[in-house]
């Protein structure tokens, strides 16, 4: 079955439930890191200027963790702007884990392809109302900017993501994530020839 892209950038808790929704949706997907996202400072500013950008899908599991996590993300990013897959409650244990979650609930990686679908329907583009899919910018892309792999590309790197509002120290993937999701390769070079 062909993946129906989504319109917004959604976050999930962890990495298996980005492997597993990336096998069934085309789009972003940001990794919380689980409660990680407390902590990392620069991830947290990248939503917050994600947010001004485009609204986010937030999808956690059903569970205690999930809801602390949700409830995070309610905080940092206004209610208009961030919209909510709830995952039902569904007792089971994903085939990775020996035993099942405290709470004996699936989370998203452990749900029914077809059921995802069904649960992300809102948010899919429509083919003709959607957006086009932007021009990105990869890493290689990066190098020939000078963003990456010679010298001064740390503090080149550093300048623009000060002058795109986001955290300069980002890692170069960090900093390729965050801009993909932010702008299209036009904008950026406009703005690398300015400065």
């Amino acid at each position: 079955m062909d993946k129906k892209r989504i319109k917004y950038p959604c976050i999930v808790e962890g990495k298996y439930d980005k492997i597993k929704l990336d096998s069934i949706i085309e789009g972003k997907i940001i990794v919380a890191d689980g409660f990680g996202v407390f902590r990392d400072k620069e991830k947290r500013q990248m939503l917050i200027a994600l947010s001004k950008v485009t609204p986010i899908i937030v999808a956690t599991d059903s569970d205690g963790a999930g809801l602390v996590i949700r409830n995070h993300l309610k905080s940092i990013i206004p209610k208009d702007r961030l919209y909510h897959v709830f995952i039902p409650e569904i007792k089971g244990k994903e085939k990775r884990k020996t035993a099942p979650s405290k709470e004996g609930t699936l989370g998203l990686e452990g749900m029914d392809a077809a059921l995802i679908r069904e649960l992300f329907k809102p948010y899919y583009e429509d083919g003709e109302s959607g957006e086009a899919k932007r021009d990105e910018i990869r890493s290689s892309d990066l190098y020939f900017m000078g963003l990456s792999g010679s010298e001064g590309a740390v503090a080149k790197r550093a300048e623009l993501s000060k002058a795109l509002g986001l955290p300069t120290k980002l890692s170069t993937k960090a900093f390729l994530d965050a801009v993909n999701m932010l702008y299209d390769r036009e904008s950026i070079e406009k703005i690398l020839e300015k400065m």
